[in-house]
């Protein structure tokens, strides 16, 4: 019997999920976004403007979803240093539904000049300060879950941070393994702190995002989320299962287990990549010819991860990764041992 790891039933729909408008320091309007998007197959984008809560549902229709969302830096404080030698945290913070109209950790202290201008009345009754390290950022995350968001750590290369800023992280929902404005402008992100969070057993998704800022920014990386109906309620629960990956082009149309065979259905993949958290690989290089159906017997992973389970108490996971002939990657989500050796769908 097969275990869909991507979900059988829906359709994909192409997800941005960190845009920047006029809201605050991008150059294109909510509205000249949404045309932008649409006319290059995305039916969802999250709006998240720096520090400024402000939901765009009118943009909301049968083809297009407008997902509300903020991005909150914090940087560290340093008397007389220029903000680029500073590391800073950023991170996305997502409303889990389309009733949520405030944002609790909004502080009038944190607002660029240049953004001043979108804050309202309502805003300023919050004033909630973070101060730069792991503990206050986990404490935000806590608190901005009870009030109804959940949250992505961004581009930690642009950020200038290393493991000893984000080892500690807790609650993540996502990490950016790929961001078009950083790319663009040759601080390419890495796959190594989301795995680093994986191989403590936190279970982080992979994004791969635009951090859209002008036109130039727009349709480079972005999430496939595999969903029942384009709805505010049920593209959140997909994005909050996983139920997508994250591309760069590439795509993954089908990806189940029966037994210990796994399948993967994509586009023409030059190499398809099975990487767990040990030495334990399964390559598949297609040189000349192009792969677009893969078949892999993992019976050996499944020995190790039951090993390490027994032995050494460590929740083994594997993930996929798909190239094509471009060097474009689609990453899927790490899948626990815990959660494949549970009853078959």
């Amino acid at each position: 019997m097969r275990k869909y790891l991507l979900p059988k039933e829906g359709q994909f729909y192409k997800a941005n999920m960190h845009t920047h408008t006029t809201v605050s320091d991008g150059q294109m309007t909510p509205a000249e976004i949404k045309k932008v998007y649409q006319d290059h197959g995305y039916s969802i984008v999250a709006f998240t403007d720096h520090d400024v809560f402000v939901p765009h549902h009118d943009l909301t229709d049968d083809k297009f979803l407008a997902l509300a969302g903020v991005e909150v830096a914090v940087s560290e404080d340093i008397p007389d240093v220029e903000f680029a030698s500073q590391k800073t945290y950023h991170l996305n913070f997502y409303a889990r539904s389309a009733d949520i109209t405030e944002f609790p950790l909004f502080s009038e202290k944190r607002v660029g000049q240049s953004i001043r201008g979108s804050i309202t009345p309502e805003m300023l009754k919050y004033d909630y300060r973070i101060s730069y390290g792991q503990e206050d950022i986990n404490k935000a995350i806590r608190f901005a879950d009870d009030c109804g968001f959940f949250a992505s750590y961004n581009h930690p290369v642009w950020s200038m941070q290393t493991y000893k800023d984000y080892g500690d992280l807790e609650n993540v929902w996502g990490v950016e393994v790929f961001n078009s404005g950083c790319f663009i402008t040759g601080r390419d992100e890495t796959i190594i702190p989301w795995e680093d969070l994986l191989r403590q057993g936190k279970k982080p998704f992979p994004l791969a995002t635009d951090d859209a800022h002008t036109l130039r920014d727009c349709c480079g990386g972005f999430l496939m989320v595999k969903a029942k109906e384009l709805t505010y309620p049920t593209v959140i629960q997909a994005l909050e299962k996983g139920d997508f990956y994250a591309t760069t082009g590439p795509r993954i149309y089908e990806l189940w287990l029966e037994g210990t065979v796994l399948h993967i259905s994509c586009s023409p993949a030059q190499q398809v990549n099975l990487t767990a958290e040990n030495r334990w690989t399964h390559n598949h290089f297609a040189m000349p010819d192009l792969r677009t159906e893969i078949n892999m017997d993992i019976s050996t992973w499944f020995r190790i991860a039951k090993e390490a389970k027994e032995k050494l108490n460590r929740n083994s996971y594997f993930r996929i990764t798909v190239k094509d002939q471009a060097g474009k990657a689609a990453y899927t989500r790490a899948y626990f041992y815990d959660e494949l050796v549970g009853d078959e769908e």
